[in-house]
Parts: structure tokens; C-alpha cells; sequence
């Protein structure tokens, strides 16, 4: 695109082969790996480096003669254009209503009046980091207390079920309804029990290279022909999306799960379930113990209209035993969370767009495809 007075901005596209001669500055932005664009006098993007496509996830033909409100969801054409000036910790509100926190940094164009630079830097990395270090240690001492639990609970459970049916031949009528009550609580605590079993289980699990929409079809199907029985799932997929690493059958669960959740949250009343895949560059995480930062491309999000998780419990939604459901054991999520985990993946919980929704979004690595 032409600057008044001349010239051209090309530092997001690749130059000539001049490996005789100097560099060139564009040669330098279109290599840099921080995010920067060229914005005009009127707040349009004029030209961005490909670090800005992989950090937004959007094409350079989603970006170029876009304004910064409608890419970014802020109007720089507003902010003071003859002087630098820094916003940290902003969040950018992107067209497919995905939110960023980054800090933005804005820089003159020397004699270009009005134009300006700007360079973003994300905080994607660190939020994973954090947050999964300190749930890993929590879903540690939970299965071990769940396993013990178990353990200690369920045969004197099947003992007592055994006593109150003997019982339940030999009482009056009256007397049968207490019996009759005995066995539902004990049926209904054995089942708090299996569930807990479920989330004790640390066996390995077996992971192969995975077709994530075929499962994404299969947990749709089966959530319409149950709880989500009339109720619409939209699917707003990635078709150029590579082979996700993972197991299927754990999948289908975490989904179904994550699907039964967006239902209950919707209760009778309108809304959507919508489904989501994207890939996601640069995006990686750290797990406990191990030293080197594992990459976590694979997106699918599960998001619904509903109210959302109360605020004070929006960090604590993959703690066993939190829920704000009155009828919850509050294991759901937490077992969501260990699935995702066991197969090296990652998973948030967010309140995202505009309106607000619920998002649960999980990362999962890509595949290794051979040859």
C-alpha cells in the first residue's frame, strides 16, 4: 500500500533473494516473531509481519484495510497519533469474539504524519503455565483422598443395601418406606462411589493420531438423542485442521460431559450450544516435572448462552467437589480436567464475547504423522 509522500510498507511479505546485498528493514519485521502492524491516519491497517497472522489466528486477508476497532476491537484512530504511548494488560476483543490479553505498544512513523506502528505483545504463555501447576498438585491429593474413599465406603454400602431389602420382607407397610428410602440413598451414594472410581482411575492410556471431528460428530449425535434432545448445537469447525494426538473414547467423554453441562446450564429457556476448532499458533504449556514446554495447537471449545459459573467460583470450576448445582457431586468438571490432562492436554474455563458466554476450551497437542 502506497504512504503519502511515497513509498511502500512490505514488511509482512517475502523480499527477493538478496543474500548478497544488505538487509533490508523489512527483511528484519518480517522475520521478527513479536506481532506488528502498520496503521494509517484513519486507523486502518495497512500491512502486517506474519507473526501478527499466527498470533491472531487470522489471515492476512481477514486483517489488511481493516480498521484496529474492528480486527482488535480498539479505535487507535482516537489515541494521540504524534507521540508513542503503551497499554498493558489490554484485552483485544477479536472478530470471532476470542478475547487476548496483551500489552500494546504504539509508535510514530517518522515522517508520515498520523501513521503509526504497533507492536503486540501476548500474555498467552503464562496464564497456562500458572494455573496448571497449581490444579495438577490439587488433582493429586484428590485422587488420593477419592481412592481412599472408595475403598472404605463401598463394601459396607453393599451390606447395608443387603440388610434393609431382608428387612423390607418382614416390616409392615409404614416400616417399608423407610427401607424402601435406605436402599435409594444407598443406591444414589454408590453411585457418587463408581463416579469417584472413574476419577481415581490412573492407568495409561493409549494415544494415537485422531480425526477430532469425527468425535466431535459422534458426541453431537449422541447429546441430540439425550439431554440435548431439541435443543440446537451449532459446529463452526476448521476444516484444514491436522490430526489431533489423543484417545478417542476419553474424548467422547470429556465432550458429552462438557455438552450435558451447557444443557443443564440452559435449562428450559433459549440458547445455543456452539462447538468450535481452530488451530492455535504458539500456544504451549509446561506441565510439572517436566522441562521443556509442550505445544498445545488443537482447540476445541464447547460454548453456551447460559449465565455462567458464579464469579467467586470461576476459578475453582475444576476443583473436585466444587459445584453450584444443588443436586452436583461437583465431580463432572473434575474428572473433565483429569481426562484432558492424562492425554497431555489443557483445559479453561473463560466468560468470553459480546454478550458475555460460557466458553470451556481445551488445547490438545497435534499429532506426529509419519511419512
Amino acid at each position: 500500500m502506497a504512504l503519502p509522500g511515497g513509498g511502500l510498507i512490505r514488511f509482512g511479505r517475502r523480499p527477493a533473494d538478496r543474500s548478497a546485498g544488505p538487509l533490508s528493514a523489512g527483511e528484519l519485521l518480517a522475520a521478527m516473531a513479536t506481532p506488528v502492524l502498520a496503521i494509517d491516519p484513519e486507523g486502518r491497517i495497512v500491512d502486517i509481519n506474519a507473526a501478527t497472522e499466527q498470533f491472531l489466528n487470522l489471515s492476512r486477508n481477514q486483517i489488511i484495510g481493516r480498521t484496529t476497532e474492528e480486527v482488535i476491537g480498539h479505535p487507535l484512530n482516537t489515541m494521540p497519533s504524534d507521540a508513542p504511548f503503551a497499554a498493558y494488560d489490554l484485552a483485544l476483543q477479536l472478530p470471532d469474539d476470542r478475547e487476548l490479553k496483551v500489552d500494546l505498544m504504539v509508535s510514530p512513523l517518522p515522517d508520515r504524519l498520523g501513521w503509526r506502528v504497533v507492536s503486540l505483545h501476548g500474555h498467552a504463555r503464562g496464564p497456562f503455565l500458572s494455573r496448571t501447576s497449581e490444579r495438577e498438585g490439587g488433582t493429586r491429593t484428590a485422587v488420593a483422598a477419592a481412592a481412599m474413599l472408595a475403598h472404605e465406603i463401598k463394601n459396607p454400602l453393599s451390606a447395608v443395601r443387603g440388610a434393609a431389602q431382608l428387612l423390607e420382607t418382614s416390616v409392615d407397610e409404614a416400616s417399608a418406606g423407610l427401607t424402601s428410602l435406605i436402599r435409594e440413598e444407598v443406591d444414589r451414594v454408590a453411585a457418587l462411589i463408581d463416579r469417584m472410581q472413574g476419577f481415581t482411575d490412573t492407568r495409561h492410556i493409549e494415544m494415537g493420531p485422531q480425526n477430532i471431528h469425527a468425535i466431535l460428530a459422534h458426541a453431537r449425535e449422541v447429546s441430540l438423542q439425550g439431554f440435548a434432545k431439541g435443543r440446537e448445537i451449532r459446529e463452526l469447525y476448521d476444516p484444514s485442521l491436522p490430526p489431533m494426538l489423543g484417545h478417542r473414547d476419553s474424548m467422547i467423554q470429556i465432550l458429552i460431559n462438557l455438552m450435558k453441562n451447557s444443557a443443564e446450564a440452559l435449562g428450559h429457556g433459549p440458547g445455543t450450544i456452539t462447538l468450535t476448532t481452530a488451530y492455535r499458533h504458539g500456544v504451549s504449556m509446561r506441565r510439572l516435572g517436566e522441562e521443556e514446554a509442550r505445544a498445545l495447537p488443537i482447540e476445541i471449545c464447547v460454548i453456551d448462552d447460559g449465565p455462567g459459573a458464579p464469579p467467586e467460583m470461576g476459578t475453582h470450576l475444576f476443583d473436585p467437589f466444587v459445584t453450584s448445582k444443588r443436586t452436583g457431586s461437583g465431580l463432572g468438571l473434575a474428572l473433565v480436567e483429569k481426562l484432558v490432562s492424562d492425554q497431555g492436554g489443557f483445559i479453561e474455563y473463560a466468560r468470553e464475547g459480546r454478550p458475555q458466554r460460557t466458553v470451556f476450551r481445551i488445547l490438545m497437542p497435534r499429532a506426529k504423522v509419519k511419512a
